[in-house]
């Protein structure tokens, strides 16, 4: 087997949900930089959303889907990025907001998973769920956000599992980054008494000693949509600095 370059999505097909966001938007500028094409997706239009969607909702899934297909025919990619955070203990956390942010995160990824699978097929292809370190260690005061991080990881084991059997195989991986600068940060440490004391702790609870950036996240989600990531699927893949590691 040929060396493949890290950064090589040339003639790749990639659609992008969130692509608005911090996150997002970054994941996209790496792909386009990688010189795959970009579908660029967003709860609302605007520069550089090629479709309002929004992920919660199933037919807006069929919808986007059936556009691809008309114009494609086909996907090599899919990063589901669109989330959303609270901060709430499980005792302060009401039972919509804990519906609204599995609703985005979870079934806005089973969602994506299950309408861009068929398309993904037609010539094997890479998904990459956005997790997060919070998927896979608790915190007491974000009870939504936990369960749902925590299920797109497994979800995304699942997934794997059944895109393996096809030939060439559907890989779907997990990124699972730590606090990241940008708006769901700010957004997280904005629903504290001390917004600033609390980014500086959550900078401090790193290994490396910093928050990360959104494009270390992106350079993480190219790897993997890549085909230098060939065989790997089912991971969760930290992004970090270290956290997990303690």
């Amino acid at each position: 087997m040929r060396a493949e370059s890290v950064a090589d999505l040339d003639g790749k097909i990639v659609l992008v949900t969130g692509a608005a966001g911090a996150i997002g938007a970054a994941i996209a500028a790496a792909i386009r930089a990688a010189k795959g094409t970009v579908i660029a997706t967003d709860l609302k239009a605007g520069s550089g959303i090629d479709h309002a969607l929004d992920v919660t909702s199933e037919s807006d899934w069929q919808r986007v889907a059936a556009a691809v297909e008309s114009r494609h025919g086909r996907l090599d990619g899919l990063v589901n990025a669109a989330g959303i955070a609270t901060v709430g203990n499980i005792e302060k956390t009401d039972f919509a907001t804990f519906k609204r942010v599995v609703a985005v995160n979870l079934d806005g990824t089973f969602l994506g998973c299950k309408y861009a699978f068929p398309l993904l097929r037609q010539k094997g292809g890479s998904i990459v769920n956005m997790s997060s370190v919070l998927g896979l260690v608790g915190g007491p005061n974000l009870t939504a956000y936990n369960a749902s991080k925590g299920g797109v990881s497994l979800l995304s084991k699942s997934v794997a599992l059944y895109g393996a059997r096809y030939k060439p195989p559907v890989r779907c991986n997990a990124l699972c980054p730590a606090f990241i600068a940008g708006p769901m940060v700010d957004e997280i440490a904005g629903g504290t008494k001390n917004p600033d004391a609390v980014k500086q702790k959550l900078a401090l609870d790193i290994p490396l000693g910093r928050l990360g950036e959104p494009e270390e996240v992106a350079s993480a989600a190219v790897y993997l949509l890549s085909d230098a990531a060939s065989f790997i699927t089912g991971a969760d893949v930290p992004v970090d600095g270290g956290l997990t590691a303690r």
